[in-house]
């Protein structure tokens, strides 16, 4: 998905998100493999097909096209020149892949109920410590800076226009949650009423 599209294995940018992608993710794997398989079972648990709400289905379906296309079309940039990204911001992208990767990792230490589905486990409490403190959906605002970071790191202006579908599935994928949550695991809607904010602090 990063160099058929570029048609070139020249494409430095690719090289250092791949590399740099690969080595967070097999590190936060190889970490709660040791320290904790059941959470990383869960984790294995994804996709439109695993979820069982109706509508999750739909929202996974649409986030699974779009961040594909968010991965794909900086190479098809690549290719026909269209973005003239300096280095800094280059960099920029690649550092804040690396923060929303972290950030994820954090959310999966203190939180070892993180499923890759819409789904309440047995013996689930609400969790509110840790990066639960500040926003009620930590590990999307973890995403929101991966992906916000990814076509700049890929070298692509142009590919940041598919991070605005990607937010907005991301919200109703939150809001959506809450619902159910609100509805199957005890004391979430107090814990609402406690952290005010779903994904930025101070903003939403």
């Amino acid at each position: 998905m990063l160099f058929l599209p570029a048609w070139s294995l020249r494409y430095w940018q690719g090289w250092i998100y791949w590399t740099e992608f690969s080595l967070l993710v097999m590190w936060i794997s190889i970490y709660f493999l040791k320290k904790n398989p059941a959470l990383i079972e869960r984790r294995l648990k994804a996709g439109p097909g695993a979820e069982t709400e109706k509508i999750q289905k739909v929202i996974q379906t649409f986030t699974s096209l779009c961040f594909m296309a968010l991965i794909i079309f900086p190479g098809v940039d690549h290719h026909f020149g269209w973005s003239r990204v300096p280095v800094y911001m280059v960099v920029a992208g690649n550092v804040l892949v690396a923060l929303g990767l972290i950030i994820i990792f954090f959310v999966f230490k203190e939180n070892s109920y993180t499923s890759g589905i819409i789904e309440v486990g047995q013996d689930q409490t609400v969790i509110s410590t840790g990066p639960y403190r500040v926003v009620r959906h930590p590990m999307y605002g973890g995403a929101i800076l991966m992906l916000l970071g990814t076509p700049l790191a890929l070298g692509s202006i142009w590919g940041l226009l598919f991070c605005i579908p990607m937010f907005g599935l991301l919200i109703w994928r939150a809001v959506n949650e809450e619902k159910y949550l609100s509805q199957n695991l005890s004391g979430y809607t107090e814990y609402c009423m406690q952290t005010r904010h779903r994904l930025i602090p101070g903003v939403f």
